[in-house]
């Protein structure tokens, strides 16, 4: 009769039991969830693709051998109002993309350009979001009733103010030479934080019923302690969730100031100003209206897809009870097709 092999003498004899695989990081996990997701990757990847441009934009310029702002007036045909020379808007070896009716700049180039402004805007007013609203959420959750009660009511008024009229308003009063992307940044920031405050009271009033939050004030843990040691990690993964969420939210409002003229000025590129300009020439150059409309619609699907798979990725329940409902109306739609089938027969 075979006999299991004793641990005191295998280990006499010089030989050691493997030891247990060390679990997982959380990182780790998140990570590889979305490596599962196929769309999460490809839009990672057109993410990270366009923000590589964006970053080496002065570089490819300098491989094009032009800049955003040169007027080639030889390269448009003043007789029919400006139209670009050549098919495809003027599509050439030097001008990989055309170039821009009635000015002849070089369309490549400022499109690359415009995709600093809008990432930068964005990025910027999503971090100014986040830092107002989880500072705010927290202060609420944990604060007595009075002060929760009043920073309730504070960021039920900024979610219900008209975020783009305010905007507007705000960034046509401010003088010219204000820089505009800093003023996109401070204006979205400051007006749009109310959605991230919510979200954080809500998981803060969550949390600190819980032990561990109850043990660190057992242990002398002040509020701004507890805040800074125990609830900021565990609000992480809804915060980065929705930051995910308004980071294509934050692009296409600055598309949309540009567009109405309040944004980035010109002979800044940006693709809400190319869009701007490019509704008078949809008919006679077409290029014009579908490169930057065409980049800003792939940005802002990247960004949704990839914020998707995000969510998803930090909490593995959403798509439990996603895989279970959908089992769940399957066996009840097929037993509520069996009766049929035995009336039937």
């Amino acid at each position: 009769m075979s006999t299991a092999p004793d641990p005191v003498a295998a280990g006499a004899a010089g030989t050691t039991a493997p030891a247990p695989a060390a679990p997982s990081s959380g990182a780790g996990q998140v990570w590889r969830r979305l490596r599962a997701r196929p769309s999460a990757l490809v839009a990672g990847g057109v993410l990270a693709l366009l923000v590589v441009l964006a970053l080496a934009a002065p570089l490819l310029a300098a491989l094009e051998g032009q800049d955003p702002n040169t007027y080639h007036d030889s390269l448009v045909d003043s007789a029919r109002g400006g139209v670009p020379h050549g098919s495809f808007g003027g599509v050439s070896a030097d001008h990989w993309l055309g170039v821009e009716p009635g000015t002849g700049r070089d369309l490549f180039v400022r499109l690359l350009y415009g995709a600093r402004i809008s990432l930068l805007v964005a990025v910027g007013a999503t971090v100014v979001q986040v830092a107002i609203g989880v500072t705010v959420g927290l202060a609420a959750g944990l604060g007595n009733r009075w002060l929760d009660s009043f920073l309730s009511r504070v960021t039920d008024v900024m979610i219900a103010l008209p975020m783009l009229v305010l905007a507007i308003a705000l960034t046509a009063v401010v003088p010219p030479d204000f820089p505009r992307p800093l003023l996109l940044i401070l204006v979205i920031g400051l007006l749009n934080w109310g959605g991230t405050s919510r979200i954080v009271r809500a998981q803060t009033l969550t949390l600190k019923q819980l032990d561990f939050v109850a043990a660190a004030r057992l242990g002398g843990s002040g509020r701004l302690r507890v805040a800074r040691r125990e609830l900021l990690p565990s609000l992480a993964a809804p915060v980065i969730t929705y930051a995910a969420i308004l980071l294509p939210t934050n692009i296409v409002i600055e598309a949309s100031l540009s567009f109405l003229g309040v944004g980035v000025k010109p002979p800044t590129p940006s693709w809400g100003v190319m869009l701007s300009t490019a509704q008078t020439w949809f008919r006679a150059d077409p290029m014009y209206v579908l490169l930057p409309a065409g980049l800003l619609f792939v940005t802002v699907l990247a960004f949704t897809v990839l914020g998707d798979a995000v969510r998803t990725a930090l909490d593995p329940r959403e798509a439990s009870r996603l895989r279970v409902g959908t089992r769940e109306r399957t066996r009840t739609s097929g037993k509520a097709r069996t009766p049929l089938k035995d009336t039937a027969s």
